[in-house]
């Protein structure tokens, strides 16, 4: 698959209807109101029942995606399933409201044709990544170019495949310092998605998001690199650095990222913005259908839910990832998103997702003797 995709081409791909989100968000409060211990008065309390809630019972409210997930509602465990997954993908990237565009991505669908090498290596394997610019388009060029490079030369590939990834993040950024011919206060953000065999692994420098979707449910497998977030601010201010209106030292909104070396101090120093990626690994099984991964100019006005239901609603229908990632493009645009837009959709089957069938409860709710008396005392009194 090319590395990018045109925006003419894109936009002309997204001639088709819109999808339109019908889902609403419902509240259930829970909080019980208490007597008054002091109340002296008899009949107040006489008069007054307890608090009930009219057909609805804690079984009702249980999410049915959770009990199709669970262990206990599983065929056969993750360890003796004969699930080997195959992998396609799909993507669609356009500039948006901006007026350059600084993102890049990669998709490999079969990495060790892509290697040329099939001896000893873990089959079916594939890698993909989005890389989200800034000040520039160098940084995510060039890590676009070279991070696969520098993961599978690491000496630790791929017996240490994590040790491998770490490498090559630190590589990819010391490599972006010594370029001469590349702009030094160029930046980017920097997830990647590496698969061998059933194993997947996640790694994430920066605010781009990968997001899993087992059964119709959103799994997120990264964390956003906000300045604001809890562990990302104690490290910076840990290291000297501060956080103006969201932003580190007041000039990034990202906690992490490749090149921006204007902000670094020496190679090998730690510093408050930081190159190395948080990683995420697991063992796919039969219920897990797709990954999503995209910039953060998705999930600004999307959650990862809303983007996992678009995503099998239109597997369902069709079974093209590419159309999906146009879907989850067109999406955002209705949306008005602010920022450049990058989505890469990856099924791990050649077939589309089965319909999720909820089993309908037969349970008949009625209330107790003792409910019934406390309700006849009030309609009497009323």
């Amino acid at each position: 698959m090319a590395p990018g995709t045109g925006a003419t081409e894109c936009l002309e791909k997204l001639e088709r209807g819109f999808c339109k989100e019908n889902e609403k968000d419902s509240t259930f409060d829970k909080n019980a109101h208490e007597e008054d211990p002091h109340d002296s008065s008899t009949q107040a309390k006489a008069a007054r029942p307890p608090l009930m809630r009219h057909c609805t019972s804690h079984v009702a409210l249980v999410d049915p995606f959770s009990l199709l997930c669970s262990p206990e509602g599983s065929a056969k465990s993750s360890k003796d399933s004969g699930f080997q997954p195959s992998f396609r993908s799909g993507s669609c990237s356009e500039i948006g409201p901006k007026q350059y565009m600084e993102d890049e991505f990669i998709c490999v669908d079969d990495l060790p044709q892509h290697l040329g090498t099939n001896n000893g290596f873990p089959s079916p394997g594939a890698f993909y990544g989005v890389f989200d610019g800034h000040g520039g388009k160098d940084a995510a060029s060039f890590t676009r170019m070279n991070i696969l490079d520098f993961i599978t030369q690491d000496s630790h590939f791929p017996d240490g495949v994590k040790r491998a990834l770490k490498n090559a993040f630190v590589k990819a950024d010391h490599a972006l310092a010594d370029a001469k011919n590349l702009d030094q206060s160029s930046g980017t953000t920097a997830l990647v998605a590496l698969m061998l065999g059933r194993t997947m692994i996640i790694a994430n420098a920066g605010d781009s998001r990968a997001v899993l979707g087992k059964r119709g449910r959103a799994i997120e497998l990264s964390k956003d690199h906000k300045p604001n977030c809890t562990s990302e601010r104690l490290r910076i201010e840990k290291l000297g650095g501060v956080i103006y209106d969201g932003y580190l030292n007041g000039q990034l909104s990202v906690a992490r990222a490749l090149g921006d070396w204007h902000m670094k101090g020496a190679k090998g120093s730690p510093y408050p913005l930081s190159s190395e990626p948080e990683l995420e690994e697991l063992v796919l099984t039969e219920e897990d259908e797709f990954l999503i991964i995209g910039c953060d100019g998705l999930w600004d006005v999307m959650s990862s839910q809303y983007a996992v239901t678009i995503v099998r609603k239109e597997l369902m229908a069709h079974n093209d990832p590419e159309r999906c990632s146009m879907e989850l493009v067109r999406e955002a645009l209705k949306r008005n998103t602010c920022d450049n837009l990058t989505v890469v959709v990856i099924c791990f089957s050649p077939d589309p997702p089965s319909p999720i069938e909820i089993p309908r409860s037969h349970r008949r709710r009625s209330i107790s003797a003792e409910g019934l008396d406390i309700l006849k005392g009030v309609l009497s009194q009323a």
